[in-house]
Order: structure tokens, then C-alpha cells, then sequence
């Protein structure tokens, strides 16, 4: 007789192994991190972790993918409100509080080191659109009230809001004395004198 698998433990589990990886990578880089690390610091066998995930690759697509999903979660959640100036400097709040997750630095110089690798670009192209997409309708509602600047297009401006927080970002993986969280308020003021109308 097959086993049931509980989907709600069977997404808990995946997640506790997302969650592990992108500690083990954060600290350890992509090439050093092993499966055997991963499983340690998830507190699983090598058995579940293949359960879940083929290959090493498999589960850094998959920690790229649950980030690009919890953003489109957060775009499609906003979607009754009516406050678009609100929403886009949100984002940004949103964004700076995940960047500051101490183990960013690291994840972030992990898939750096892995850009060659071409389902690498394309979840990371993929997140690239998301993030974009779900901007570009809040910025052109900004820019319909008056809210914010409509001397560049809608398109160049989500481009520019995300142009400063790849930077923001970047700063960080470079380790040099920049902290995020202490950072945050500046981000933010970066962004709201941006789009000043």
C-alpha cells in the first residue's frame, strides 16, 4: 500500500531544506557547501535531501524560486489597495528588511559565483521580470495621481528603482563596512527622492 505524504509537512520539510541551504551557502560559498553540510544544518538524512532535491544546483534554483514566488505573493497581495505611492515605497521597506538577513552577504556571493550557469541567469532574468512587472502597475497609477515624477517612463523608473536596490545590495556582498539595517532609512529616502514628481 503507497504511503500518504502530508502536504503540509512534505512543504514544511522542503522548506526547512531551502532554509538550510541558503545558510550553508551564505557561510560556505557554492562550491564549498556540500549536501552533507546542508543535511546537517537541516538535521536530515542525505536520503530525504535527495528526496527533495537531485543535485546541490537543484536546491540553489529552488532557494532562487521561493524568492522570486514570495515576491509575486507580495505584489499580488497589495492588489486592493489604493495608495500606489504607498505601495512602491512598501516594496522597498519589504526589500530592505530582507536584506537585512545577516546571511545575505554571503547568498549573494554565492550565485555570483555560479553566473555562467545558464538556469542560474534564467531564474534570476526570471526574478528580474517579477520584481519589474510587479512595479510597473503601481508606477503608472504614482504617476496618474501626480505622486511621483513623470518626466521618465514608467518602465525606466521601475528600472531605476531596481538599479538602486541591486546596488544597495551589491554594497552588502562586498562586505565593506555597510550594514543594512542601518542603511535602511537612507534606501528609502534614495528611492522617495528618485521619484519625487
Amino acid at each position: 500500500m503507497p504511503r500518504t505524504v502530508d502536504p503540509a509537512k512534505h512543504h514544511a520539510r522542503r522548506l526547512a531544506i531551502i532554509d538550510a541551504a541558503l545558510t550553508c551557502f551564505a557561510a560556505e560559498g557554492f562550491d564549498r557547501a556540500t549536501t552533507a553540510s546542508i543535511c546537517r544544518t537541516a538535521g536530515i538524512g542525505s536520503g530525504t535531501f535527495f528526496h527533495y532535491f537531485p543535485t546541490k544546483q537543484s536546491v540553489l534554483l529552488a532557494i532562487l524560486d521561493h524568492g522570486t514566488a514570495e515576491t509575486a505573493d507580495w505584489f499580488a497581495a497589495q492588489r486592493e489597495r489604493t495608495d500606489p505611492a504607498a505601495v512602491i515605497a512598501d516594496y522597498v521597506l519589504h526589500t530592505a528588511d530582507e536584506f537585512s538577513d545577516p546571511r545575505v552577504p554571503g547568498f549573494v556571493k554565492a550565485v555570483g559565483s555560479v553566473l555562467a550557469d545558464p538556469d542560474i541567469v534564467s531564474a534570476l532574468a526570471h526574478d528580474e521580470t517579477v520584481v519589474h512587472d510587479g512595479l510597473l502597475p503601481w508606477v503608472l497609477a504614482a504617476q496618474r495621481t501626480g505622486d511621483i515624477r513623470t518626466d521618465l517612463s514608467a518602465d525606466r523608473l521601475c528600472i531605476w528603482i531596481m538599479v538602486v536596490l541591486d546596488g544597495f545590495v551589491d554594497r552588502i556582498a562586498a562586505r565593506l563596512p555597510f550594514d543594512a539595517a542601518a542603511e535602511r532609512d537612507q534606501l528609502i529616502d534614495t528611492v522617495r527622492r528618485l521619484l519625487a514628481p
